[in-house]
């Protein structure tokens, strides 16, 4: 299969998981309590070993220069800084949260910038190599379904209805096939390998600056330790997957 339909089936599987919101309807709220904070940890632990085992030594095989890449790396994580401050947007993990309706729509504005910039970073790694494409693929997948069943939650808590939430979820999460068929058509002209420690610097915001301080946040004593566990799972998971690939 080409690096093309490797892409589009990726971004169509990304935003095809905004729909996970749906599971919001069927779960009882105590059960969804309870599984979302293990979640996020999981995924901050997969972005930042995504980050830290796969895209930083992948750029250092592309011969990227090591201070360029630590630019790079500081520049992704900047610009995402800067379009969370801009929006005013903070990942809403938690169903219940108190969300009043005009923030939904930042969310929603916020999310589809977010899964362009994604979409554009994660077919660059694509382009480099097919199996650095599925790994980073997979750990922005872990980091989106925790994020997509708190959207959910907070555009019903909005005021939305609940097909109305589920529409503009996935129309937002349909922005990262954009970003990624961008990148692909761009990459005759240019060379795209920059973006991997730039989509790097974007990983370690999402993971280290979001998820990390919500999972801090609302952790009780008697999670603390469930939530550990997950983070270093997701950090085992990716470095595992580091192993076996070589």
């Amino acid at each position: 299969m080409t690096v093309y339909y490797w892409i589009l089936f990726s971004g169509i599987l990304m935003s095809a998981i905004a729909l996970v919101g749906s599971v919001t309807l069927v779960l009882k709220e105590q059960t969804l309590r309870r599984i979302l904070l293990p979640l996020v940890a999981f995924s901050a632990g997969s972005l930042i070993g995504g980050a830290l085992f796969h895209m930083l030594p992948a750029a250092a095989t592309e011969g990227i220069p090591l201070l360029t890449s630590v630019a790079l790396l500081a520049l992704g994580f900047l610009v995402f800084f800067a379009l969370e401050q801009l929006l005013h947007w903070h990942h809403c993990h938690n169903a219940d949260a108190q969300c009043r309706k005009p923030l939904t729509y930042l969310i929603l504005l916020g999310d589809g910038l977010h899964n362009f910039l994604g979409g554009l970073a994660i077919a660059g790694t694509f382009l480099i190599d097919i199996r650095l494409g599925l790994v980073s693929w997979l750990a922005a997948a872990a980091h989106e379904i925790p994020q997509e069943l708190g959207d959910f939650g907070v555009l019903v808590h909005g005021g939305w209805s609940r097909k109305k939430a589920l529409l503009f979820n996935v129309l937002s999460a349909s922005t990262f096939l954009l970003g990624g068929l961008v990148t692909y058509f761009f990459s005759f002209t240019y060379d795209l390998s920059w973006l991997i420690p730039f989509a790097a610097g974007n990983f370690l915001y999402i993971g280290a600056s979001d998820l990390v301080p919500e999972v801090n946040k609302h952790a009780e004593s008697s999670s603390n330790f469930i939530s550990f566990a997950a983070f270093a799972a997701g950090l085992a998971l990716l470095f595992g997957v580091k192993l076996m690939l070589g």
